[in-house]
């Protein structure tokens, strides 16, 4: 079992953890036609919407109850109701994501009291849904705030299905079984995509909640919008009920996972690693039990496999055989939220590498199972100091200036990365993701050892 420690420091240098409201709007961001809302001050918005561009270098639409001096004393519950208004009549938001921020969270604003009273005063509006979550600045990190927001997305209503909305009986779209994806804060849009594309080799539907990969590429085709463009629709939040299986990719969707089992009993399987063989092979094993389970002769036969997975994973075995050759022994160093500082530590392992210092930026159940002694809550000050003599460094963007100091390559991965473009595509999930990122590291170890 991995040792858990968290210096006691009063300050923390050089911060490793994203805040909360920051995770939040993440997930908000992968709702069609959402805008996230944050009650706070206008910094607290600023600061997550510049860290979203940067990494994205898309235009990101977040709003602000824009919380002043006055209305921190006397309450904030005019501002709400005036930027839900402002929002309805400028965006025509689907929906709204109302997240708090350390500033309203600290003051004690009651914001289902204060929901419920401005749906009383607006029943004009009682057709927009309005999804609240509570994500203090001063509690969590980045992750936290994400899987609160999934849960609470899977736990509203959003009202019966319109006409418009019905589906036709014995559709092609009807016909495949559909299946819920809960999508971890450990996936870009990118891995998004191609989870999306291994489900539906199956013949199968994946209803991702959030769906990143719809929302956050570009749409250079489309005018100025003030709402999100793609990701989940509100016809798939109201026929969560028809899934006929959830997959919650990452722990951190255990919760919400649970709730769509409360909800509409549908049964779950939680995968916290979409990397490697065994990771992989589990997934696939789990897609070909829920065709079988279907008894439907549009399906491929009960437990077989899409050729292409074969071949796939065929090309991971080899791309294991010409990598591990550089792996062997290498000492590496990384600082990531937990979901994915569990799915990468767990895949150098695997390839004969060893894990020399592990610092994350919450507390989590997987981190008492990570191939490593002891594994750090703190910031990239710890990392610094534990990563000397490291080969090689994986953490986001603000890693660059400690691995310039040690003469280290730096690997970038999570939030944010503002110093390389394609975030937004990157794939290191699924067996080809998997072969990627085995390629990225091998030729930085090559690169090492040439110089």
């Amino acid at each position: 079992m991995t040792m858990i420690t968290q210096p006691k420091k009063a300050a923390a240098v050089n911060p490793l953890k994203l805040s909360s409201p920051l995770g939040a709007s993440l997930a908000f961001l992968g709702l069609k036609g959402m805008i996230p809302l944050f009650h706070g001050s206008q910094g607290c918005t600023a600061f997550a919407k510049v860290i979203l561009v940067r990494h994205f270098r898309e235009a990101i639409p977040l709003s602000t109850t824009a919380m002043t001096e006055v209305s921190t004393i006397l309450g904030g519950e005019d501002n709400v109701s005036t930027a839900i208004l402002t929002l309805v009549e400028k965006a025509k938001p689907d929906v709204i994501g109302l997240l708090t921020t350390g500033l309203t969270e600290t003051r004690g604003d009651d914001m289902q009291r204060i929901l419920k009273t401005f749906r009383n005063q607006h029943p004009e509006l009682d057709w927009l849904p309005i999804i609240s979550v509570s994500t203090p600045d001063y509690k969590g990190a980045m992750q936290d705030g994400y899987a609160a927001t999934v849960e609470q997305i899977v736990s509203t209503y959003y009202g019966a299905m319109v006409e418009s909305e019905e589906i036709i009986p014995n559709c092609d779209h009807d016909c495949k079984a559909r299946v819920t994806i809960l999508a971890g804060s450990l996936l870009g849009p990118g891995d998004v995509e191609e989870v999306k594309a291994i489900v539906e080799a199956f013949g199968l539907t994946p209803v991702m909640v959030p769906d990143l990969s719809g929302s956050m590429d570009g749409h250079l085709d489309d005018g100025f919008n003030s709402v999100t463009t793609g990701g989940t629709t509100l016809e798939d939040l109201r026929r969560l009920g028809e899934s006929s299986f959830t997959i919650a990719l990452g722990e951190s969707m255990r919760k919400a996972a649970e709730v769509l089992k409360q909800k509409y009993g549908t049964n779950y399987e939680v995968f916290p690693r979409l990397n490697g063989l065994q990771a992989m092979d589990r997934l696939v094993l789990r897609l070909s039990k829920i065709v079988h389970s279907r008894q439907d002769a549009h399906f491929v036969q009960p437990y077989e496999v899409p050729e292409k997975f074969n071949r796939q994973r065929r090309q991971l075995q080899d791309a294991m055989l010409d990598t591990h050759f550089y792996f062997g022994r290498k000492r590496i160093s990384l600082a990531l939220e937990p979901d994915l500082l569990y799915q990468t530590s767990w895949l150098l392992h695997e390839m004969g590498a060893e894990i020399q210092a592990a610092v994350t930026t919450t507390k989590s159940p997987l981190l008492e199972n990570l191939p490593v002694e002891t594994v750090t809550i703190g910031d990239l000050e710890d990392f610094e100091n534990l990563a000397v003599g490291s080969d090689l460094l994986i953490a986001n963007s603000h890693g660059r200036a400690i691995a310039e100091r040690q003469n280290i390559p730096l690997y970038r991965m999570g939030y944010p990365i503002f110093d390389r473009f394609g975030n937004g595509h990157r794939c290191l999930v699924g067996y080809r993701g998997t072969i990627q990122f085995l390629m990225d590291l091998g030729n930085l170890f090559i690169e090492a050892e040439e110089s």
